[in-house]
């Protein structure tokens, strides 16, 4: 008899959907993917497919969402906004055809959707949204999920801050300017930069599987946030680089333009407070940047 718990994993090829799915399996899940290949267990624009692979699984995360790692033009905001609203509703239609449908959905979503703020940290129940492109994208996410109707189904939007881990996440561009030496402070340095260790943030998805009690969108963050300044300093040490210049923000602006990305990433003060985790119990593996990066550092060298 196969005991074996079943779980469904929509957009499993990116940096985060890679390692869900190699510790899913790790600890016995059973793991169906839905994404755009041949060896996805069903595709998107497949509806009755979709169904198929949903029904009977014990829980759905959906990571699903093109890369923001590039310049914001009318083509690539399109591209970003669909890849992560159609594919939630999909979703939603797919757990309302279910016969038997999964316990729980977590659904990514990001920080981002918060102010810049270096004043107060923001915390799930008096966080301020902010403005902008990227706002926008989370919250028509957010709603996407929300309509979505799935009464026997628990919703949680993932409020995910930056993540960082071995062989992806934003650590390959702080690297690589450490080691050029332009490992220094960005911007005014004052900038807070909310973080996460991809392991505590698949432990965080385990845990709000089994805690039924929690309810609406969960912040996913570190709570030992730093600011810029220590940010790099901090990266600087893990690859035994001595000093760094800083980078002033308009140049910061051209680089972005020359290597195709936004200086959002780097430039917007994120202070995010996983309030509704530390209050459930939750512990951290890596509550610590510089033990983090120590250890993605000797991994990746």
């Amino acid at each position: 008899m196969n005991d074996r718990k079943t779980m469904v994993l929509a957009g499993a090829t990116g940096f985060i959907g890679r390692y869900f799915r190699t510790r899913f399996e790790q600890e016995g899940w059973l793991v169906r993917t839905i994404g755009r290949g041949g060896a996805d267990t069903a595709r998107w624009g497949d509806d009755d497919g979709l169904t198929r692979a949903v029904d009977g699984a014990e829980l759905l995360v959906n990571l699903a969402g093109r890369s923001v790692n590039c310049r914001y033009n009318q083509r690539t905001k399109a591209q970003i906004l669909d890849s992560r609203v159609s594919t939630t509703v999909e979703l939603g239609r797919a757990v309302a055809r279910c016969s038997t449908p999964p316990a729980t959905w977590l659904n990514a979503s990001t920080a981002t959707i918060y102010r810049h703020a270096e004043d107060v940290p923001q915390a799930e129940n008096h966080g301020e949204f902010g403005e902008g492109f990227s706002v926008d994208v989370a919250r028509a996410w957010e709603s996407a999920l929300a309509g979505a109707e799935t009464p026997v189904t628990r919703k949680i939007p993932l409020r995910i801050s930056i993540v960082l881990g071995p062989g992806g996440g934003v650590m390959r561009p702080f690297t690589t300017l450490s080691r050029l030496g332009l490992g220094g402070h960005m911007g005014s340095g004052r900038q807070k930069f909310s973080w996460v260790h991809v392991e505590d943030l698949y432990r965080a998805a385990l845990f709000l599987h089994q805690r039924t009690d929690i309810t609406g969108p969960v912040n996913v963050a570190s709570p030992n946030p730093v600011d810029n300044r220590e940010l790099m300093r901090l990266v600087r040490r893990a690859h035994g680089v001595p000093f760094g210049l800083p980078t002033p923000a308009w140049l910061l602006e051209l680089g972005a333009v020359l290597i195709r990305t936004e200086t959002e990433l780097v430039l917007k003060s994120r202070w995010i407070q996983p309030q509704k985790l530390l209050d459930a119990g939750f512990s951290f593996q890596h509550p610590d940047l510089g033990e983090a990066l120590r250890g993605i550092a000797a991994r990746q060298d």
